[in-house]
């Protein structure tokens, strides 16, 4: 049977956003994608989305920006979301902003009548285009069903509970793993080029092996090229960000991640030789001033 058509408002359509975006279009869905950049919005048009400047009334409104702090924007700032969603719509946050912020505007909306499904996704730019992202879902039952259709568009739902808040917290697991696994891909490369091997032959060898990585298959080819990545994927900023996040949660519970705090030293020292806005492929780099200062 044929799941019924919802309206869809699409807010923060980036290099992830927007394939996800046209994921939930292709399914049938009436999308309109709100960016505050006319450069993203002329994107959309020209992927056959609706577009906006601003927030408006929608069944299903998804978030997918980059900080707690634009979360809390977007939806409390003046034409935000709590003034112009409907009583009985959901609000789908997507984006990695941690367990307090969620948790936060959950409440707000509750008061309005407005259900939070806490959805934080992984799987990079390629996988948002193919419909292949991993979706870590918490919210009321009836909520996450509401929205499945919506979801599935996007890739594979992992419940996670019915609190907003946990699906933040197993990203944030991911996230601890995601940093490591790419500092360790761009050490190794340039471990290689220490040892006079050739870094794109290593790269091949290694990567089917035990010490095989999603960050090194998927970022290695990007740091082995000469110039780097021309267009950000993920912004370099952006893991600096997530790291700060692990690091929070982990001291609310009394954890030490050691692992984590060298990885966040290498986003720092990239951010300090200006590629915070980089893709973070070039994290490399880093290794790469020192392998060349060599003697």
């Amino acid at each position: 049977m044929h799941s019924p058509t919802v309206d869809v408002l699409f807010i923060g359509i980036g290099a992830i956003g927007l394939p996800m975006a046209s994921r939930i279009k292709q399914a049938g869905h009436r999308v309109t994608a709100v960016d505050r950049s006319q450069d993203r919005r002329r994107d959309a048009d020209r992927a056959g989305l609706g577009t906006a400047e601003a927030p408006t009334a929608a069944d299903v409104a998804v978030v997918m920006v980059a900080s707690g702090a634009q979360l809390a924007s977007v939806v409390e700032d003046d034409g935000g979301l709590l003034q112009v969603l409907p009583r009985g719509s959901v609000c789908i946050v997507m984006s990695t902003v941690g367990p307090d912020a969620v948790r936060s505007i959950a409440d707000k909306f509750a008061a309005h009548g407005v259900d939070v499904v806490d959805a934080p996704v992984t799987g990079g730019v390629e996988r948002a285009e193919a419909g292949e992202l991993t979706i870590f879902a918490a919210g009321n039952a009836y909520a996450v069903h509401r929205v499945g259709d919506v979801l599935q568009a996007m890739g594979t739902i992992h419940p996670c509970g019915h609190e907003p808040g946990r699906g933040q917290s197993l990203k944030l697991v991911n996230q601890l793993l995601c940093s490591i696994h790419l500092v360790a891909a761009a050490e190794a490369l340039a471990f290689a080029e220490a040892l006079e091997l050739d870094p794109e032959d290593v790269h091949r060898a290694v990567s089917s092996g035990a010490g095989a990585s999603f960050m090194l298959s998927d970022r290695g080819p990007r740091m082995l090229a000469a110039s780097g990545s021309e267009v950000p994927f993920t912004a370099l900023d952006i893991f600096a960000k997530d790291s700060a996040l692990v690091h929070a949660a982990a001291a609310q519970v009394g954890f030490d991640a050691p692992l984590l705090g060298v990885a966040a030293q290498a986003f720092s020292q990239a951010s300090d030789l200006g590629l915070g806005r980089a893709d973070d492929s070039r994290i490399r780099e880093i290794y790469k001033t020192k392998v060349d200062g060599r003697g």
